[in-house]
């Protein structure tokens, strides 16, 4: 973290005490001037004339003032200019720039004026998602993730938020606590180097982590796994000194559950490809192809701390892709846990081989839906970019409301086709299916390859992040670490379907 940061709900009073900031937003129309200068005497304070001018430019959007008086302050000037530039998300990146960027300020204190939800209500479905926006940027902004011995001394800062609703306010502060807390915690895991955070490492940080939420942990270890015949996981983690498992996690609310979800996260802890061996570029971001299982494990922990009246079913196969002398092999058949048979063409298609076992026992608990989540083409972000994941799915209605909720909170889906035609490509001569399809289409294969260890009857969604959930430029929080995306995504779906 950048800064040990204190949220506060303030009154409609905003008084400067010593080494204060202030954040006030102005649009960008004709009254602006007006406005802005109205806005400076009510502070009693003094902004020279070049400064205000230098604002008032239609060029200018954004000005930082430290006025010359007694107490030492800053004023933080950003308008917002009308048209296309706007949209959902952009109180959250605007503040997960900012907050960075009072790391030598010397500020103790930034007070924020929120701007009137009437003037943006188009853009959100409501008042308090609209507040949420604002706060959640301030707490990804403040995400910093280092393993350095000199590390500067984190200091500390309050950001107190002033609005007409403070209990609104409030109760939408404690709740984006909780989010992003959890968005912190996927974070940590995906950003962790692979020589510390093993299969049964990750194990033992969910099973810490979600049984102070009251979720029930299950380890299934080597010996379990080989007793319920998950022979895919067991091939892809068989040459790694550091053994498979696979982590099954049971949040089950108070009361009768809406609904029964089960979610499944790919945990591929680090993947050299195995015998089908990656260059070196290609391995340096290979500690985070666990992100699918992360995310699983953070919308868990989000969802208890929120007491989200669904059912969860977690489950996260976990495994290093290694080389040596039991390394499963091209050329190979596995028999699943399902019974099929798989021929392995590329060893370098294993996150495909442990979820196939993942999703046949998740479809045997009975979950009303089924979602899954993966790292698992380089393909999908060829077609759509870091910043989108991929949509794989024959469901209907599950397709549009994950997507309604990614535009939402802006971590944005895309449904890609997901016809029968596709199935052809990975048929096998010698085995049920194949792990490994053509180069074209390659991320819609490798759904093809899921959808056939998933229960027909389950409605089932396939998010292939192997885009977003790796850093990227498109944001002021995704920048600089790998991005816990899918948590925020998964928690305004499961609050809207309960």
């Amino acid at each position: 973290m950048h800064f040990r940061i204190n949220l506060k709900a303030g009154s409609d009073q905003i008084g400067f005490e010593e080494n204060a900031g202030l954040v006030k937003f102005f649009h960008d129309k004709k009254s602006l001037e007006k406005v802005f200068k109205n806005f400076l005497a009510s502070l009693d304070k003094s902004v020279n004339r070049l400064q205000v001018q230098k604002f008032l430019n239609e060029k200018n959007d954004e000005l930082t003032v430290f006025p010359a008086d007694e107490n030492p302050s800053a004023l933080f000037l950003k308008k917002i200019k009308s048209g296309d530039d706007f949209n959902q998300d952009f109180f959250r990146n605007y503040f997960a720039g900012f907050v960075p960027s009072l790391k030598k300020s010397g500020l103790k204190s930034v007070h924020v004026v929120i701007p009137v939800y009437s003037d943006f209500k188009k853009f959100f479905d409501s008042e308090s998602y609209f507040l949420q926006t604002l706060i959640e940027g301030v707490l990804l902004g403040n995400y910093k993730y280092e393993i350095k011995t000199d590390n500067e001394k984190v200091g500390e800062i309050d950001f107190i938020f002033h609005y007409s609703n403070t209990n609104l306010l409030k109760t939408v502060i404690e709740r984006s606590k909780r989010i992003i807390e959890s968005v912190y915690f996927t974070r940590d895991l995906v950003n962790e180097p692979a020589i510390t955070l093993t299969p049964m490492e990750l194990a033992a940080r969910a099973k810490k982590e979600l049984s102070r939420q009251g979720v029930k942990v299950q380890i299934l270890d080597k010996k379990s796994l080989e007793r319920n015949k998950m022979n895919a996981i067991l091939a892809v983690g068989g040459a790694s000194d550091k053994p498979p498992c696979m982590i099954v996690a049971h949040y089950k609310p108070t009361g009768k559950p809406k609904k029964k979800v089960a979610l499944v996260g790919k945990g591929v802890t680090y993947d050299s490809g195995g015998l089908s061996i990656k260059p070196t570029a290609g391995m340096l971001e290979m500690k985070a192809d666990m992100a699918g299982g992360a995310v699983v494990l953070g919308i868990i922990r989000s969802a208890s701390l929120l007491k989200i009246p669904v059912e969860i079913i977690g489950v996260v196969p976990a495994v290093e892709n290694m080389l040596g002398g039991n390394s499963f092999k091209p050329g190979d058949v596995i028999k699943a846990y399902s019974g099929k048979t798989i021929e392995v063409k590329d060893t370098d298609a294993e996150g495909r081989l442990i979820l196939a076992d993942a999703l046949h026992y998740a479809s045997n608990q009975k979950p009303d839906e089924i979602i899954d989540f993966a790292t698992l083409t380089g393909a999908c972000a060829v077609a759509l970019g870091l910043f989108t994941a991929g949509l794989f799915t024959h469901n209907d209605r599950l397709a549009d409301q994950l997507a309604e909720s990614g535009y939402k909170t802006f971590e944005r889906i895309w449904r890609l086709p997901f016809w029968k035609d596709f199935d052809q490509l990975i048929k096998s001569d010698i085995a049920d299916v194949s792990n490994l399809g053509p180069r074209w289409g390659g991320a819609i294969t490798a759904g093809k390859f899921l959808e056939h260890f998933v229960d027909k009857k389950i409605p089932w969604a396939h998010l292939d992040i192997a885009g977003p959930s790796i850093k990227h430029e498109s944001a002021n929080y995704t920048k600089n670490y790998d991005t816990g995306f899918g948590v925020r995504l998964i928690i305004d779906y499961l609050l809207k379907v309960s």
